[in-house]
């Protein structure tokens, strides 16, 4: 992940930047997903403009939220950021671990045809992340069950509506 030219303590100082960053986050509790709400990228990862004036950069939020969550020394000494329910969207620090390319690629091959799991959504990552962001954002604006809306978007794009919650 190419951060050199992220002013990361900069932006990880910046109390305006953890407010967007923190409104942005359906907060579920322990142990769950917790959905991001704004921007998604190609790869299903969150982003947002982070910081102001020459330090201002679009970022993963899950690279932020990873800083937030565990300190600048954290983010800097990992190659990259993982998560271990394999939903790029997630900002769940619990679920986030850091790695290595290799890592990743292993996370994927190893659970990529898992029935339910979401390396295995038809959608691809993006799609899925969009449609679970799109899913709580209707349920929220009409009042609704927002666990049912998670759920019914997730099982949408897995084969035969198979589930699986976790892994580990």
């Amino acid at each position: 992940m190419a951060r050199d030219d992220v002013p990361w303590a900069t932006l990880l100082a910046d109390p305006a930047t953890r407010r967007r960053y923190e409104a942005k986050i359906l907060r579920r509790g322990p142990g769950r997903c917790e959905w991001w709400l704004g921007g998604i990228s190609d790869s299903g990862h969150g982003k947002m403009r982070a910081g102001s004036g020459p330090a201002s950069r679009v970022v993963s939020v899950h690279v932020l939220g990873f800083g937030l969550a565990y300190g600048l020394e954290a983010l800097q000494a990992a190659e990259l950021v993982r998560h271990r329910c394999d939903s790029p969207s997630c900002q769940q620090p619990a679920h986030w671990l850091p790695g290595t390319r290799a890592d990743n690629v292993l996370d994927y091959a190893s659970r990529s045809r898992l029935a339910g799991h979401a390396l295995a959504d038809t959608r691809g990552a993006a799609g899925r992340a969009v449609a679970i962001r799109d899913a709580i954002k209707a349920a929220l604006a009409a009042d609704e069950d927002v666990e049912a809306a998670i759920e019914r978007a997730i099982i949408a794009g897995q084969p035969g509506g198979a589930w699986q919650d976790g892994l580990w």
